[in-house]
């Protein structure tokens, strides 16, 4: 499986995907002030010749993606992106155009300044969690709980959800809720479907198949069931969808219903099953190309545009309520109302030297060297190559480092920091390994009126 945390924690704003693809260079992070909106026939010319290279050299369906180049780049020559001189509306008509060939719901094309819209539907508002994991409750008649909302990396997922899963030991029915999670790893995908799984069994979970750049071959990378500290198997198992369950959480679901290890109750989900990585367009501009596709061991295919059909149609609002209904208990719209007693919930003080960590990845940026040292290699090798980027979008026009104060927990496991500067101020997400070395960043600026 192509997959870099680095390049995960650097995209943060855009959507979860399955897997990045390292054979691509990762782009500069977003900068912190939105660059100039208006853009010219040469900037329309320069994008389109990108976009048509990534697509004919990364879109996981090669001959989709040589038809999809085609369509831009006689929609340049015809003229009909000559009145496109805004950024944001030109991304959207190319996003458009390359939707009306592939109609893959992870492929899209969005302003590195700007937040791209959600791609399983509607904003959602996303609760606190701890590297994905919102909370873990005991409910009447020993029924668990668990709400996951992302996966990320399996070194930062893993951990959390040992924690999570630990405190729910022993339970006689298991409910995993999954109506708000967007995806992410497919390594984490696998470790928590490996709960349900009997501990002396292994299966094979998921394939990727995935396109060699550049070329009509492909390699497949095989998921199989491993070992767990815990396990669910063998007792009733309820996963909660909604139709803004998308990408990875799609994967959890489809994965336990075709593996008959538990029953999807909720909505058709969001139907995006292609993991992909980014492709820098520049001008402020980023491409989402797929460059895989999820193969099911038993169905021999995929999610994608159907979305995963749930065993009990019902509104999200009320799948909490028919699975409490299906394991005997009393009926409970709301997971505050249905719990017994809270067991995990996300921390909400920072890991022991990310401070530390922080506040020397920033000066590391504006001094005169970063001590490389403190990183792991693949995330020393990027700031190698994007320092002097990071320097000149970042901090140098910021002025003067004043401060730094913890803010937050990230959905990802970083822990956030507010940097204030003589001129401004940035939220810097910093991601420590097992051994106290940087591992991930990601800066953004700080929100309005803070």
């Amino acid at each position: 499986m192509r997959h870099s945390t680095l390049m995960i924690f650097s995209l943060l704003a855009c959507p979860l995907a399955a897997a990045p693809t390292p054979t691509q260079p990762a782009p500069a992070p977003p900068p912190i002030a939105a660059q100039a909106d208006a853009i010219d026939s040469k900037v329309r010319s320069d994008v389109v010749a990108k976009l048509s290279d990534a697509l004919r050299d990364n879109y996981i369906f090669p001959d989709v993606g040589q038809k999809a180049a085609e369509k831009i780049s006689s929609a340049l020559a015809a003229g009909e992106y000559d009145k496109l001189t805004n950024l944001s509306a030109f991304a959207a008509r190319l996003s458009a155009d390359v939707a009306a060939i592939a109609h893959d719901k992870h492929l899209s094309i969005n302003a590195m300044s700007a937040a791209p819209p959600p791609p399983g539907g509607p904003v959602v508002a996303m609760p606190r969690s701890e590297a994905g994991v919102v909370r873990a409750d005991k409910l009447a008649g020993d029924v668990g709980y668990i709400e996951v909302i992302g996966f990320p990396p399996l070194p930062v997922f893993k951990p959390v959800l040992d924690k999570a899963m630990a405190a729910l030991q022993g339970s006689r029915a298991l409910i995993i809720d999954d109506r708000r999670n967007m995806g992410g790893s497919p390594d984490a995908v696998d470790y928590l479907v490996s709960h349900l799984i009997p501990p002396n069994q292994s299966i094979e979970i998921n394939d990727i198949v995935s396109r060699v750049p550049k070329t009509n071959n492909f390699d497949r990378k095989k998921f199989d069931s491993g070992p767990t500290p815990v396990s669910f198997a063998k007792i009733p198992v309820y996963v909660l969808t909604s139709r803004n369950t998308f990408s990875g959480g799609e994967e959890f679901a489809y994965d336990v219903q075709t593996h008959k290890l538990g029953k999807i109750v909720g909505e058709v989900t969001g139907g995006g099953a292609n993991p992909t990585g980014p492709v820098e367009l520049g001008h402020d501009l980023i491409a989402s190309i797929p460059w895989g596709r999820a193969e099911n061991p038993i169905t021999k295919t995929n999610w994608e545009g159907r979305g995963v059909q749930p065993d009990m149609n019902v509104p999200a609002a009320d799948a909490l309520k028919v699975a409490l209904t299906q394991l005997g208990q009393t009926p409970a719209t709301d997971i505050a109302a249905a719990s017994l007693k809270q067991v995990f919930a996300p921390r909400s003080t920072p890991l022991p030297g990310s401070e530390a960590a922080a506040r020397q990845f920033i000066t590391g940026i504006v001094g005169k060297d970063p001590d490389y040292s403190s990183m792991t290699p693949e995330f020393a090798a990027f700031n190698r190559e994007h320092l002097p980027i990071l320097r000149q979008t970042f901090l140098l026009p910021l002025g003067e480092l004043r401060s730094i104060k913890f803010e937050d927990v990230g959905m990802m496991g970083d822990d956030e920091y507010r940097a204030s500067f003589a001129k401004g101020a940035i939220i810097v997400a910093v991601t420590l390994d097992a051994n106290g070395k940087v591992s991930g960043a990601m800066m953004r600026p700080a929100p309005a009126g803070q």
